[in-house]
């Protein structure tokens, strides 16, 4: 098809973040409840500091030991737009904020009240704005508690759409951007900011201009896109059409490996994509990876499974939710603070086709059986239930382990699995064994901070080389790959990982790699991408 002088593809390095008042939007940022203590308790602040302390922010984003920690990335700069960002912030999300102090509030009138007896007289001491949004109730232990019944916050006013926001820039060479839990992405030159809510579907119509052309006034006209940054705004669009993608008409099973716990399974029938990260294309890499052009234009089912930034990447789903059929999630702890509804939010952002799955639950379907298992650590020992491992069974006899970053903390649980779905084919297991403490990603949510030494034992972490071995030797896999270690330098900015030689996930993983070799089982530590075709 010849293109008129309009018609244009996206170039395969846009990238769109999504925003919530400038920050770089994760789960936790649009569910309401998790969303008012993130506000106040990190982004506030974070920002507070350095408007106090801008020196030492920028002393410490260049301290590599300080990848990751609470700092602002704008070189002691930008305090004036840091500061008017704070006071926006203040002014603009009081529902919010209000909303934190009633959670806390209410915390501590349970602390102090609820000694065993029947709940029902405290409903009346419930903060105001609480009322009809939460249930009282005790655990086994006569521990007090409460939940949200979440979808009705989600339909009052603390769940505001005018704070989303989506920025597009073109990623360089270099992968760079800014830790996302800790620099706010401020106006910049290279930056294209459009007031768009994430479910809008004009964000589906742009991107499907990376397969797709589509004329290039129209685009610009439903994003909204003023003529001071239509300069900029042109440089995202080429004449050059992408690679086309080519589908695997093989007898057999395809996986490949995109980077950190992306991984797609393919057959000649079903397309499954496990935790969506992609990478960009179009400039000089000095990593090969996969990227967009190396995905079906559908994708039968989005296995996601857990809860964290960096295996719900919004960025990356927001791209590809015009081919997704469907998405598979965990299902929740059904509205306690620190286990937000990851269906919800789905749905909340204009996804509809998710589906909710439990541990030992499966979903068939033509020449496949997806089950969900239970996925320990990783959670800081917090009541987290939004977690699965995925067994695929193809149904020409390959089974495939997806891990994740769970911790085999109790083999007699996976000894349990084996004896309902016996060997696995091949093993994809997450060895981020040393992880961030409790506090790096819960510590917002917290009513009372943990005591270091305790903050410190309880880690987001995944297997070492011994908990890893004995999955091994319980499913007893021809391949075992290591992956889910944040080591490709496009997910630096999502998970603050920078490892050496010397560091223990590399040290441990490199052990079990050798382990498994010496055993004659296939093993290796992914890196960049993998293709693997399994007759």
């Amino acid at each position: 098809m010849e293109l008129n002088t309009n018609q244009y593809y996206l170039k395969l390095n846009v990238a769109i973040e999504s925003l919530v008042d400038k920050w770089y939007a994760w789960s936790y940022l649009i569910s309401p409840a998790t969303a008012a203590m993130n506000i106040k308790d990190r982004h506030l602040k974070i920002m507070e500091s350095y408007i106090k302390n801008p020196s030492v922010h920028a002393a410490a984003v260049e301290n590599p030991k300080m990848l990751g920690g609470p700092f602002i990335d704008y070189k002691g700069k930008r305090v004036d737009e840091i500061k008017s960002l704070y006071d926006e912030t203040l002014e603009k999300r009081a529902d919010l904020l209000e909303l934190r102090e009633a959670i806390l509030e209410l915390n501590e009138i349970l602390r102090k009240e609820a000694k065993g007896y029947s709940l029902n007289l405290l409903y009346d001491k419930v903060p105001e704005i609480l009322k009809g949004y939460v249930e009282l109730y005790y655990d086994l232990n006569n521990n007090p508690n409460f939940r949200f019944f979440e979808n009705l916050l989600y339909k009052s006013k603390y769940y505001d759409e005018s704070a989303q926001t989506i920025s597009l820039q073109l990623v360089e060479a270099d992968d760079s951007r800014s830790f996302v839990l800790s620099t706010p992405r401020l106006d910049d030159d290279n930056l294209v900011h459009l007031d768009i809510p994430f479910k809008s579907n004009v964000i589906d119509e742009l991107f499907k201009m990376k397969e797709t052309p589509n004329d290039y006034n129209k685009i610009k006209q439903l994003l909204g896109v003023s003529d001071n940054q239509e300069e900029l705004f042109k440089q995202f669009f080429t004449k050059e059409a992408p690679p086309k993608f080519t589908k695997y008409s093989g007898s057999g099973v395809r996986t490949r490996y995109f980077g950190h716990a992306c991984v797609l399974v393919e057959t000649n029938e079903i397309s499954i994509l496990v935790d969506p990260v992609i990478s960009y294309d179009g400039y000089e890499k000095e990593v090969n990876r996969y990227t967009i052009s190396d995905l079906p234009d559908q994708i039968d089912y989005v296995l996601i499974t857990h809860n964290h930034q960096d295996h719900i990447l919004l960025e990356t789903l927001l791209q590809l939710r015009h081919r997704i059929k469907h998405i598979i999630v965990p299902s929740s702890g059904k509205g306690n603070l620190q286990d937000p509804s990851i269906k919800m939010m789905f749905n909340a952002i204009g996804f509809n086709n998710v589906i909710q799955l439990d541990e030992m639950q499966n979903i068939e379907m033509h020449g496949c059986t997806i089950t969900g298992l239970p996925f320990l650590g990783e959670h800081s020992d917090i009541d987290i239930r939004s977690k699965l491992c995925y067994h695929i069974a193809l149904h020409n006899d390959l089974k495939i382990l997806f891990t994740a970053d769970s911790c085999n903390i109790e083999p007699k649980i996976y000894q349990k699995i084996h004896e309902v779905l016996g060997d696995a084919d091949v093993l994809f297991l997450g060895m981020e064994c040393d992880g961030a403490p409790l506090s790096w990603l819960y510590g917002p949510l917290m009513p009372e901070k943990l005591d270091r030494e305790k903050d410190l034992s309880r880690r987001l972490a995944g297997c070492d080389s011994k908990q890893g071995m004995s999955l091994v030797d319980i499913f007893k896999p021809r391949n075992v790959f290591v992956y889910a270690m944040g080591l490709e330098p496009w997910l630096e900015f999502i998970s603050s990982i920078k490892y050496t030689d010397e560091s223990r996930p590399i040290v441990e993983s490199n052990q079990l790699v050798a382990e498994c070799i010496e055993r004659g089982i296939d093993a290796e530590r992914l890196f960049g991408e993998k293709t693997i075709e399994y007759k």
